[in-house]
């Protein structure tokens, strides 16, 4: 009996679908988060300049 079951476990792929779809969100997290943080501080310092600018610009 234990071993059908595991027999029958073992050829049930329903389950595989959603496991492969969370790993390639979870991938996909992981270079959003690995991008935010290399291009962070470039984006910040645009930002910041261009902030510069306009209080400038506007004499302030």
């Amino acid at each position: 009996m234990l071993k059908r079951f595991l027999t029958r476990l073992r050829r049930d792929e329903s389950g595989a679908t959603a496991i492969e779809y969370g790993m390639i969100l979870a991938l996909m997290f992981l270079v959003i988060l690995g991008a935010l943080n290399a291009f962070g501080a470039t984006g910040s310092g645009i930002f910041n300049g261009a902030m510069d600018m306009l209080r400038s610009a506007m004499g302030g």
